[in-house]
């Protein structure tokens, strides 16, 4: 099978190639998954570089989420149906559409993975799409419902809302009934939002001052109670400057590079929270919960209320395309590659 494998950690990609190998056995427990598209995430860049906390030993095949069809290795696997009854797992069959997590593996044609994170694709997803739900919905979730708590009728600004997790954290934002302004600084990336999420409010983030505490306090009638940064640096700074009393600031990450600090006199003053988003470490710490958010977020999936957005489909020969797309966020929503 065509697996794209990274065998040397590199800032610029050379240790990473195209190859064909043998596809995986399924070990116990385990489904061989049909690849049909593969989910790209900005953790799967950064692991080609040694950049991420997860760091695999080498060579190794990155993917974090695939979309597909449950095939048969050895004659079975897992959850297929033999002499009427099923061997293990939730009872799929081979050449049922089923989506899942992977933490590594996804970048080629065929798969193995645990069962245990094996779902029915929903039907009016195409395998793109649903390629596309886990990672970023899951953070979008746990910050806007398990941290921040949004109610119906809140203000909640997201910056960076152009990206995979913006979209969907905007998506949800509303399907939760919020009040939502999205914040990039590509107009153009904005309005292409602005249209298909309609009623969402779109602030351009100029690169010099005025920043935008006052257009958003204009906007609000005082300040946003929910603001969800990607981007630290300037942008969080001035996120302080108009938070609502109350509020709650939740940090994603810092795509700016620069790791904001903010004294402490000012929530104090102001009254807001400032609170950690790592999505996975939440399941992880609380299991129950964890298995909760992720049928939360597959349910809305079915249900219609929430969609990913795919900016294109790469082909997996293409993919120093689509990891140059990713880098440079050449994007509005999500990046797939199609093995």
């Amino acid at each position: 099978m065509k697996a794209l494998r990274v065998s040397a950690l590199s800032a610029d990609l050379s240790g990473v190639t195209l190859d064909n190998v043998p596809p995986p056995t399924p070990r116990d427990g385990e489904v061989l998954i049909r690849v049909r598209a593969a989910a790209l995430n900005y953790p799967d860049v950064l692991m080609t570089r040694g950049a991420y906390q997860l760091k695999p030993p080498l060579p190794f095949v990155p993917g974090m989420e695939v979309a597909g069809e449950i095939v048969s290795g050895d004659g079975f696997v897992p959850g297929m149906e033999v002499a009427g009854e099923i061997v293990s797992g939730d009872g799929f069959v081979p050449g049922e559409a089923v989506v899942a997590g992977t933490r590594l593996g996804g970048f080629a044609e065929f798969v193995a993975v645990d069962a245990a994170t094996v779902r029915r694709k929903p039907a009016q997803l195409s395998f793109a799409q649903a390629a596309s739900v886990g990672a970023t919905y899951l953070t979008a979730y746990v910050a806007l419902v398990r941290l921040a708590r949004v109610e119906p009728g809140e203000w909640v600004m997201v910056h960076g809302a152009t990206g995979g997790v913006g979209w969907a954290t905007v998506d949800l934002a509303r399907a939760l009934g919020a009040r939502v302004i999205a914040t990039g600084r590509d107009a153009a990336k904005l309005d292409i939002l602005g249209r298909e999420q309609p009623g969402t409010v779109t602030v351009t983030l100029l690169p010099t001052a005025p920043g935008f505490r006052e257009q958003v306090k204009e906007i609000t009638g005082g300040g946003a109670d929910v603001i969800v940064d990607s981007v630290g640096g300037d942008v969080f700074d001035e996120s302080t400057r108009c938070i609502a009393f109350g509020g709650r600031l939740l940090v994603v990450g810092f795509t700016s590079g620069r790791i904001a600090e903010v004294p402490t006199n000012i929530p104090l003053i102001k009254g807001f929270s400032v609170i950690g988003v790592r999505a996975g470490e939440y399941g992880r710490r609380f299991p129950t919960r964890g298995r909760e958010n992720v049928d939360a977020i597959w349910r809305m999936a079915d249900e219609g209320r929430i969609t990913p957005r795919i900016d294109r489909e790469y082909a997996l020969s293409d993919w120093r395309e689509a990891f140059a797309a990713m880098s440079e966020s050449r994007m509005v929503g999500k990046l797939v590659l199609i093995p």
